[in-house]
């Protein structure tokens, strides 16, 4: 039996998983967007595609399945690549569909053609260093070929995501349907078992280790080993930091977590490890600029390191380690724990170690903190959300620097900060991907600046009866970079400063609630009266905009 292509494309998505694609239609993709008509997927029409993108990335975050978004030739494709950056700067599995001009008229000068002929430009050549794989599809009889391999960059243990450009002819053109069962698409076993002799080292750095620490980040979390970080953790006594991704790897508000490490964090974990650490463990964390503390070698100097990371790219990329194995993490951490309940030796004492973490964070601020003062509302918000919603929400946080301080995430919650390409706008429309894998109470966290630059999704939202809240730092500026020109350029500010609208008629133009937060009264009203489960509400909360937190990116 013959079938369109069109119709081919909605078959394989579906055999994906995917019931949900975020875009916008366009004339070079309409024969898949009715396809999709006829498909249980739906289509989700977004206000721009950048945003589609960013909504397919969060679903992928929230759901951990694969995400898809789709846009018509030329400006549609284009205006999903920062999305896609994101994604593959996340390592998200979301495929991107786009139409193309008709291959008939390749070079020609063809509306919106993007082939790279005849002087147009060439739209999957740039999508290539942002995916995975990126292919235009100009005939049928390699298109099997094309989705195995698109299945398996999706499908990876280091997933990314992929571009399939498919003309406007192709679209329509006849394909066996029978060759949909000769698709494999699954995943491949991801690691060989541990090698015994990698976990016996292990074993021995662990146990003549004084005072351990274990950095956790994203890969952690990513491998599911949320239970088996804690299990170490609780059993031999050790702290836990987590870089900026891994927040609510474990519960932090356990006695045992430091928090977060970082240089826009308290620095409580930064102190802890430079003063008192011996054996640093870290698991599937990157030392990247705002973890490493822009690469500072008090962190990583006069003690010894274990590295665990499923992405061979990332063992010692930036330090040299006593033991690196690249493996599940939690996989690794359960052939371990296996190993030290069977040691007799085993102590599960360091029973000072609470003790210590007790007495660092009730210590005086001193040269740590990078908040000495102006951010009291935020605080308030963080702790406040934290006591009321302990488990089962979702937080996307374009902000990060206030949640990284204030924000002690559970491991049953769900904690995405934008720190990838940490592109502005992206908040919004990721929290309403996320709604469509699983509805629970979400926050969209960012600030005025990047508000601008995505509040259309809200109608998205609306649209299609997805509750959010989005909390709104509101201090007229682009805070970072008034920061920056404060304490780099000689308060030399320029293009940082701006007029808002009136949010709160913003606010009823698009039919949502609105609640403006000046005081800690206010947010006692916010959570006491106003739906935060199920409405879409817009919180906007004054922030000074001449109060600058004590830290230098140096740029």
């Amino acid at each position: 039996m013959k079938i369109k292509v069109s119709e081919f494309i909605v078959s394989y998505l579906e055999r994906m998983g995917i019931d949900a694609i975020f875009g916008m239609p366009g004339a070079h993709i309409l024969p898949i967007y009715d396809a999709l008509y006829d498909s249980p997927i739906q289509s989700i029409l977004a206000k721009h595609e950048q945003g589609a993108a960013f909504m397919a990335g969060g679903y992928a975050k929230a759901s951990g399945k694969v995400a898809a978004c789709i846009a018509t030739a030329g400006p549609g494709a284009t205006n999903l690549i920062t999305g896609i950056a994101n994604a593959y700067a996340d390592k998200l599995p979301v495929i991107a569909i786009t139409g193309e001009a008709p291959t008939y008229i390749f070079g020609k000068g063809g509306l919106q053609e993007s082939s790279g002929e005849g002087g147009s430009i060439d739209q999957t050549a740039l999508f290539r260093p942002i995916t995975r794989y990126a292919k235009a599809v100009e005939r049928t009889d390699y298109l099997p070929q094309v989705l195995i391999q698109a299945s398996k960059a999706l499908l990876a243990p280091i997933p990314g995501p992929v571009l399939l450009s498919i003309p406007f002819n192709v679209q329509s053109e006849l394909i066996d349907k029978a060759l949909l069962d000769d698709l494999t698409i699954k995943s491949e076993p991801i690691f060989n078992p541990v090698d015994g002799t990698l976990l016996d080292r292990f074993c021995d750095l662990l146990l003549k280790a004084r005072q351990p620490v274990i950095v956790a980040g994203y890969g952690a979390i990513r491998s599911d080993a949320r239970e088996t970080v804690s299990e170490l953790s609780h059993l031999l006594q050790i702290p836990v930091a987590s870089s900026l991704k891994g927040k609510g790897v474990v519960n932090e508000q356990s006695p045992l977590s430091l928090g977060s490490l970082g240089v826009t964090s308290s620095g409580d974990a930064y102190k802890y490890i430079v003063e008192k650490c011996d054996l640093l463990i870290v698991l599937g964390a990157a030392f990247n600029e705002r973890t490493s503390y822009l690469w500072d070698d008090s962190l990583l100097n006069e003690r010894k390191i274990i590295q665990i990371d499923s992405d061979p790219h990332q063992l010692q990329k930036v330090f040299d380690a006593e033991l690196a194995i690249c493996g599940d993490i939690g996989e690794v951490l359960n052939a371990l724990l296996g190993r030290l309940r069977a040691n007799p030796k085993l102590e599960s004492g360091q029973s000072e170690t609470v003790n210590r973490i007790t007495d660092l964070k009730s210590s005086s601020d001193g040269d740590y903190n990078i908040f000495k003062s102006g951010f009291s509302l935020a605080e308030a918000f963080f702790k406040r959300l934290a006591r009321e919603y302990p488990a089962e929400i979702r937080v996307f946080d374009d902000n990060i620097i206030f949640a990284q301080n204030f924000y002690e995430v559970s491991s049953s919650n769900q904690y995405f900060p934008n720190s990838g390409i940490s592109s502005l706008g992206h908040a919004i429309p990721a929290a309403i991907g996320a709604q469509f894998s699983l509805q629970k109470p979400t926050f969209a966290i960012l600030g005025d600046g990047g508000f601008q630059m995505c509040c259309m999704e809200i109608m998205t939202a609306v649209n299609y009866r997805q509750p959010l809240n989005i909390v709104l730092f509101n201090n007229g500026t682009m805070g970072l970079i008034r920061k920056n020109q404060h304490q780099l350029y000689q308060q030399r500010f320029i293009n940082c400063d701006f007029i808002n609208p009136d949010f709160n008629h913003l606010a009823r133009s698009f039919g949502i609630n609105y609640k403006r937060v000046t005081s800690t009264r206010d947010l006692d009203q916010l959570f006491e009266a106003y739906d935060l489960k199920m409405a879409v509400n817009l919180i906007d909360i004054a922030i000074d905009k001449d109060a600058f937190p004590n830290y230098s990116s140096k740029r």
